[in-house]
């Protein structure tokens, strides 16, 4: 792996690769959305299991989401409570939306603002990004850029002095909470409590 500037990492992101960086939760593989399918190769990961379209800030989301006006007053009060930080909000996915994000359903997309300044420093230049854990599918998240390196060596990652290190991911999943049409469903229960 090679540890590239912030500038470089956006660009490689742009030109269709796969990138990692730090997160507020546990460090992310990222690509564009129409270039999800690297990233489950990368990652050797199953094909049923979704990936989550990562966001600078909220507004980046909506587009890529559909429902009621309704639903999207309580997405929103949602978003605002707990955005950015450690929330995946499971929601139905617009035309938007590339398959490849979740083959095994099409119709629904994971979405998320992280709580680091770096992250969104990141997205707000690339735009929303397909994102998962850095890590080979059913092994834990690797939390340092020399687990990164080790295990993917053909991945641009940060160089080490391009972040804050005074603001350490938590290590910790994001929560994953799915509308069901009328309420929550906490898929994976992780670093926050929903409380609405």
């Amino acid at each position: 792996m090679t540890q590239v500037s912030i500038a470089e990492l956006v660009a490689k992101a742009r030109s269709g690769k796969v990138i990692s960086f730090p997160t507020d939760t546990v460090p992310a593989l990222a690509a564009l959305p129409k270039n999800a399918e690297l990233i489950f190769t990368v990652k050797q990961r199953s094909m049923n299991k979704p990936l989550i379209l990562m966001a600078a800030d909220s507004e980046q989301i909506w587009d890529f989401v559909k429902g009621s006006q309704e639903e999207f007053e309580i997405w929103q009060r949602v978003a605002e409570k707990y955005w950015g930080g450690a929330l995946t909000l499971v929601l139905p996915a617009s035309e938007k939306v590339p398959s490849c994000m979740n083959p095994n359903d099409p119709t629904t997309i994971g979405v998320r603002v992280p709580r680091s300044d770096i992250a969104r420093s990141i997205l707000s230049q690339t735009g929303p990004l397909a994102t998962t854990s850095a890590n080979l599918s059913g092994k834990p998240p690797l939390q340092t850029i020399a687990e990164i390196e080790t295990e993917f060596p053909n991945i641009l990652t940060l160089a080490t002095t391009a972040y804050d290190s005074k603001t350490p991911a938590i290590g910790i999943p994001s929560t994953v909470a799915k509308w069901d049409g009328k309420k929550w469903q906490i898929l994976r229960q992780g670093a926050i409590n929903l409380d609405i």
